[in-house]
């Protein structure tokens, strides 16, 4: 016997939340047609995000925007959330629409419990709508793992970078981060 699930739309997903259906202080994300909750977030996570998104703000400038855990419109089925992202600037700072994977520069996941998760349903979904370059920020292992030249549902290239290592944006190769300063 098979299953039969529904999937449901982004614009159902918004409607649900209009209407009350979902809380707005739930936190979930749309991702191939199902509502997923997402993880809680613990000290570490919150630690890394707020980190990365003022370190990215004072050396970018008016270079990029930084979007920090909003959503991101992949497709009519896919609204995911990511922990961070660099945005090419638009005036009016996507006032009028969601950011779609054409403008993302950097996408960042941060991911402790939702390691499993970020690898084998995320990146993949990352990959697939061609976004340039994923860091998967994985707090347990004290790693980065860098996502860059997507192809179908995979990234052709990955590299592991350890807390002594430091990273440049493909977006931005004069930009150098030590991971250090995430990882201590």
């Amino acid at each position: 016997m098979q299953l039969l699930t529904r999937k449901f739309t982004v614009e159902q997903f918004h409607q649900m939340a209009a209407s009350g259906i979902l809380d707005h202080q739930e936190r979930v994300e749309l991702i191939q047609g199902e509502i997923i909750t997402m993880s809680p977030i613990g000290y570490r996570h919150a630690f890394v995000t707020t980190y990365l998104s003022n370190w990215f703000a004072r050396h970018l400038g008016e270079k990029s925007i930084i979007s920090t855990q909003s959503p991101i419109q992949l497709n009519d089925y896919s609204q995911p959330q990511p922990d961070l992202m660099l945005l090419k600037p638009t005036e009016n700072f996507y006032g009028d629409r969601l950011p779609n994977a054409a403008d993302c520069l950097l996408l960042i996941e941060v991911a402790d419990s939702s390691l499993i998760y970020d690898q084998t349903i995320k990146i993949p979904l990352y990959a697939q709508h061609h976004i340039p370059e994923v860091w998967l920020i994985n707090l347990n292992q004290q790693q980065l793992v860098r996502y860059i030249d997507p192809a179908a549902h995979t990234y052709q290239n990955s590299t592991i970078l350890h807390p002594d290592q430091t990273i440049s944006p493909l977006a931005f190769p004069d930009l150098s981060l030590s991971l250090d300063c995430i990882f201590n």
